[in-house]
């Protein structure tokens, strides 16, 4: 266990099988983040800031990611929803609200959808949750092009040998408004943490998990979805298609967007994404 700035404790929890890294800090109601790819929970620490003197803050580094246990298997919604129930049991925590982006999006829906009753409360964005209909204007030209690259067996983590910086680099230039970047040190956390074939094969493992998500989220559908409020926040580039996925099915969905950001949300506009999300969850 350790300390970082900003009053976070790192520590490793031994979670479903795997090693994952979590840090937290602050007290109050606890607050579960989900991050994407190529991300780690550094992602969440400006909104975590502004949020620790009022909840309890908890982000975990996904299975596989950041610094935690390079697994080989696993990658599916199902196991790492369970594995966000092993994260909450580690810090003998109950119920929790839980805040997801990216890949973490479908993530976090699976896991208030598969442990309904550990869930208080779920606020998305900047993610879809599968192939589910709604999200047709954002995927009329196809899926995202790297959603095949990343998904190929083996083929990503080989031609990016040595090159994982300059590829991370262009999507944080591409995940922000007018290809801004994000600061020196988040872009420093995040290619340090996928700057080896074994983190980046990591990685894409989530991708070439989403046929079998797909038919995970299939099934949790077709079964019936618990009634729990749902934030569906637009951003600048997924923007409402996550919440077109979700009107037909949420009960309880609240639809809110923040502009003058692009993808990364939590780092282009931390202040705006707390001060929402503290609304949401009062």
């Amino acid at each position: 266990m350790s300390d970082t700035p900003g009053n976070f404790t790192l520590r490793d929890i031994e979670a479903n099988g795997t090693r994952v890294s979590v840090a937290s800090a602050g007290s109050g109601p606890p607050v579960l983040f989900f991050h994407g790819w190529p991300h780690t929970w550094e992602i969440w620490r400006p909104v975590m800031e502004r949020l620790q003197s009022q909840y309890t803050v908890i982000a975990p580094d996904l299975r596989g990611l950041g610094a935690s246990e390079r697994a080989k298997s696993g990658y599916d919604l199902h196991t790492l929803a369970d594995d966000a129930v092993a994260v909450l049991d580690a810090l003998d925590i109950e119920t929790a609200g839980v805040v997801g982006i990216d890949l973490g999006t479908a993530i976090s829906w699976m896991f208030a959808m598969r442990h309904p009753g550990r869930v208080s409360k779920l606020a998305v964005m900047e993610g879809l949750v599968g192939a589910l209909p709604g999200a047709e204007g954002f995927l009329s030209k196809g899926p995202p092009w790297w959603f095949g690259f990343h998904g190929t067996p083996d083929l990503a983590e080989t031609v990016l040998q040595g090159n994982e910086a300059a590829y991370i680099d262009w999507f944080l230039k591409a995940g922000t408004k007018d290809r801004r970047g994000v600061d020196a040190s988040f872009r420093d956390a995040f290619v340090n943490a996928y700057a080896s074939p074994d983190a980046m094969r990591s990685g894409f493992a989530h991708y070439r998990a989403f046929a079998e998500n797909a038919r995970q989220i299939d099934a949790i559908v077709a079964a019936g979805i618990p009634d729990l409020p749902i934030l569906a926040i637009a951003g600048g580039v997924v923007g409402d298609a996550l919440a077109g996925q979700l009107r037909p099915i949420s009960a309880a969905l609240q639809e809110d967007a923040i502009p003058d950001c692009a993808h990364l949300v939590p780092l282009e506009q931390p202040a705006a994404l707390a001060t929402k999300l503290d609304t949401f969850f009062k």
